[in-house]
């Protein structure tokens, strides 16, 4: 890699220098326009405010069935090889009498 001219070195400088204050600039420029805004005069009806209940609604209800299947997971599963355990036994026992007659 060749050094750099001084020339060169001038100009990487100011390249750099003229991005940071392009940078600070907009910076500058956005909280300006942020702080002189002006407030909207918009009109939101009840329909609005219903369709954002039901959608929070139907969200929150998702999150407690999500939950809910979760947490029952093991004991659904007990259930069942309680089930199975149950229906197994009877089938061994009768197979172990018609084994002794």
């Amino acid at each position: 890699m060749k050094p750099l001219t001084n020339t060169a070195k001038t100009a990487t400088f100011n390249a750099k220098q003229s991005q940071k204050l392009l940078t600070i600039g907009t910076a500058t420029l956005a909280c300006a326009m942020m702080l002189i805004a002006f407030p909207a005069q918009a009109y939101v009806g009840p329909g609005a405010g219903l369709s954002l209940l039901s959608a929070l609604w139907a969200v929150l209800a998702a999150i407690v069935v999500a939950v809910g299947f979760v947490l029952m997971w093991p004991l659904r599963k007990m259930m069942r090889k309680r089930k199975a355990n149950r229906a197994a036994k009877p089938a061994t026992a009768n197979a172990s009498e018609h084994q002794n007659s």
